[in-house]
């Protein structure tokens, strides 16, 4: 199996830019670590929009996020340009686990990497459900490491 370890670019599927805020920048000078959630959250919800046809408003089924975590490897800063790499690492009924990278622009080794857990829930009873067919597809269209 190949290595699907968090750092290297080859090993994300899809690619998102970002645009990185002043606001995004801690008084030590670079991007504070709680804003690479909202890069991870951003990354995933465009993936699911954009390919899995997700309705954000008007969906029956959404997902919630029960797990996050991240590791950080090398400092960003406002105005650096940056990436999102995507991809799913596990897939079950009706959860999903992706892994994100952040990448400044055109770098191969991640500057942060981190995994963000969904599970599919249906909005009017707040109860699990399997994942919608179409977002299913979409997901296993970035799924590694199952070859």
């Amino acid at each position: 199996m190949a290595d699907i370890s968090g750092q290297a670019r080859d090993n994300y599927r899809v690619f998102y830019p970002i645009t990185t805020r002043w606001m995004d920048n801690d008084i030590y000078g670079h991007v504070n670590n709680v804003t690479y959630y909202s890069y991870f959250d951003s990354a995933v919800n465009r993936y699911l929009i954009e390919d899995g046809g997700l309705d954000i408003h008007d969906a029956p089924v959404v997902g919630f996020v029960v797990n996050s975590s991240c590791d950080y490897r090398a400092p960003i800063a406002y105005p650096q340009e940056i990436e999102a790499g995507l991809r799913v690492e596990k897939m079950g009924n009706s959860s999903v686990t992706y892994g994100v990278g952040i990448f400044r622009r055109c770098e191969e080794s991640a500057c942060a990497f981190g995994r963000f857990t969904h599970v599919f829930v249906e909005r009017a009873t707040n109860r699990s459900v399997p994942i919608p067919p179409s977002i299913r597809r979409a997901l296993n269209a970035i799924l590694v490491g199952a070859e």
